[in-house]
């Protein structure tokens, strides 16, 4: 078996002393589509930014790509896709600038799919970056997170700001990334419905810790129920 994409062993982190990540174990299998679900504020972009060491744990380790996260090389970087939450552009930017800024980097950018997928969410190439509604902003960050087609890609609530004809667009798009196995996907989100359009595995993220992790068929065969009863019975089932 290979190495899986993402490890993360033991990671604590806390804030103002209280433990957002308590110890929290979970390994990404390469070429899987992974769903972290969990309530907001349940720590999902804290574990995201330690699995990709945006952020440093207070203990534990995480692996990416089979490095260290922490001191990750610069030729692992090429081969991640990173799409956060709160998205963060060049504003004085033109958008078509902005593509073409952010396609110099990588000699492996992938026109075809970035023209095509300009097209499909109608995001306007001649408009400065600074005024676009958050969810076109949204629109041209996951476009640049998928140009150069990257081996592992990573979302934190990546649908949040689009409507629904786009957020169903995405959700397709995963697929179509996803379908040969050769690529692994990431994506945080608290909404069960897109999850199952698209993930083959889920991580529940439950107090600070994954409540569980395993193949979605499988979670429906044990509890008998689907995803967001099986959700909703595991926080109803918090401790005191």
């Amino acid at each position: 078996m290979s190495d899986p994409a993402i490890e993360l062993s033991g990671i604590t982190k806390c804030y103002d002393g209280k433990a957002v990540l308590a110890g929290l174990d979970l390994s990404v299998p390469k070429g899987s589509v992974v769903g972290l679900l969990g309530t907001n504020g349940a720590g999902k972009t804290t574990l995201i930014k330690c699995a990709l060491g945006l952020i440093r744990p207070q203990g534990g380790k995480a692996r990416l790509l089979d490095e260290d996260a922490w001191t990750l090389s610069a030729e692992a970087k090429t081969r991640l896709g990173y799409v956060p939450q709160v998205v963060n552009l060049y504003s004085w930017m033109k958008v078509h600038h902005l593509i073409d800024y952010t396609a110099a980097f990588y000699p492996n950018w992938n026109h075809s799919l970035v023209a095509r997928l300009t097209k499909e969410w109608a995001i306007p190439l001649d408009d400065r970056v600074g005024p676009l509604s958050v969810g076109q902003a949204q629109k041209v960050a996951i476009l640049l997170a998928l140009g150069h087609e990257p081996e592992l890609l990573v979302l934190d609530e990546p649908a949040a700001s689009l409507d629904p004809l786009a957020r169903r667009q995405f959700l397709q798009m995963i697929i179509d990334l996803a379908e040969p196995g050769r690529r692994t996907v990431l994506f945080s989100t608290h909404i069960t419905s897109d999850l199952e359009r698209v993930a083959d595995r889920v991580a529940i993220l439950k107090s600070g810790r994954i409540a569980w992790h395993g193949l979605l068929e499988d979670l429906k065969s044990q509890t008998h129920l689907n995803l967001e009863e099986s959700f909703l019975e595991m926080h109803h089932a918090e401790p005191v």
